[in-house]
Parts: C-alpha cells; structure tokens; sequence
C-alpha cells in the first residue's frame, strides 16, 4: 500500500519507492563498490553500516515529509485539488528490482532537491544563489534543481537509471513539483551518468574546475543543464 512508480519496458520489474528500513546491508554492499563510490563525492570509505543507517534515516524523513504533505491535502481539499498541489519533494526514491516471487531487491537511489549551483565558483555568490533558491515557495518555475543518485554495479548498463530519471522528470517533477528547470553534474570521466543525463535532454554547457577535492584527489566537473521549454 505504498506509492511507487514503475520503470517502462524492457525494466518493469523495477520500481522506485519510498526509501524503508530494511536496506542497510544492501546499501553498505553498493556504496563500497569502487565502481560506484569512485563516481560519488559524499559516502565515506569504507562505508559502514552506522552511515547506511543515518542516510536511510534522512531520506526517509524527506520521503515522510512529502507523504505527509500529500496527506494533508487530500484531507483538506477534494482529491482533484490535492491532485493539483504543488510539493517540495519527491517521495520514492529508493531504485527495486522486483523479484518473481514478489520480493524486492535494492538496487539504487535516485533523488531530485533543489540546486547546489556547482558551476559558480565564487564562494560568496554560491551561496546567496543557494540561499535565493531555497528561499523561493513550493512551486515557484524559477527554482532550480538539481538530480543525484547511483546505482548497483551489477545493473549498470542496462538503461536502468535513465529509465528512472525519467520517469521521476515526467511523471512527479515537471506535474507535482513545478519543475522548469535541472541543472546536472558528474565527475569528469563519468560517461555512464553522463549518458543518464543526454538521453534525458540534458546539455552539456562545458567542464569546470570549482576546486573539488575527493579522497585526496582532484576531480573536474561536467555541467548539463535541461529546461522545459527546451525540452
């Protein structure tokens, strides 16, 4: 009884949802992978069972947070009121592989939160165009967001996180978010989320260096951005 949305064919037996409790093993397993870390600036290595517990714990808050903002609103309008309100969130998140004996693996995470604005480099203006942005309400078109996820080694290369990309774009976004405009970033190198990001619409506005320094190694960054109107 839980909301999920469902990837196209050939990958229908994958489902994204909200992010539950019962992941942490399959997480630690995926995010001490160095064919997925290497991509990811955040997780610290090794990646350990207390860390898949605390970014279980926030998502879910965010997830729950959303939920709960659908709830209201389907209790204190009409439903096709509710249908209409504008969220600040996404609330599934977490990328399953359906099981033929229904149950669900793991495999990945997809998130869309509003923008870091990688690409200005100046310390001072990053942070009041992050401010600004934050600042604007639920809905406002000119909110800039930005997308982040990964996914299991194992289920690379089988257009699975482009799938889900847009899936979450068109289906929640662009209707139930006011989303007008995304900005993206990989890693220099990073050709398989690059790919994620063009099959999508995303264009490639050019490399930067913003002085990123990850597990004691400096790494450039991509720039992509999407736009309804261009899209």
């Amino acid at each position: 009884m839980e909301p999920f949305l469902r990837l196209p064919a050939p990958n229908q037996n994958i489902v994204i949802t909200p992010p539950p409790t019962t992941d942490e093993d399959a997480m630690v397993s995926i995010l001490n992978d160095p064919r997925v870390y290497h991509w990811m600036q955040t997780p610290p290595i090794p990646f350990l069972p207390e860390h898949a517990k605390r970014r279980i714990e926030k998502a879910k808050g965010r997830a729950d947070a959303v939920l709960s903002d659908l709830r209201d609103a389907v209790r204190t309008t009409s439903i096709a009121e509710a249908a209409l309100t504008m969220m600040d969130g996404c609330p599934v998140r977490s990328i399953r592989e359906v099981q033929d004996d229904g149950t669900q693996t793991y495999i990945g995470d997809i998130m869309i939160g509003r923008a870091s604005f990688e690409e200005v480099l100046d310390g001072d203006e990053r942070l009041r165009m992050i401010q600004e942005n934050d600042k604007k309400v639920v809905g406002d078109p000119t909110i800039c967001w930005s997308f982040g996820f990964y996914l299991a080694a194992s289920h690379h290369g089988r257009g699975i996180m482009s799938a889900a990309m847009g899936v979450i774009l068109f289906s929640w976004a662009i209707p139930r978010m006011g989303v007008r405009r995304v900005s993206g970033y990989t890693f220099v190198g990073n050709t398989g989320s690059l790919r994620v990001f063009e099959k999508n619409g995303f264009v490639l506005r050019g490399t930067l260096d913003n002085g990123k320094v990850v597990r004691g190694e400096k790494r450039l960054l991509n720039h992509l951005e999407w736009s309804l109107q261009d899209s």
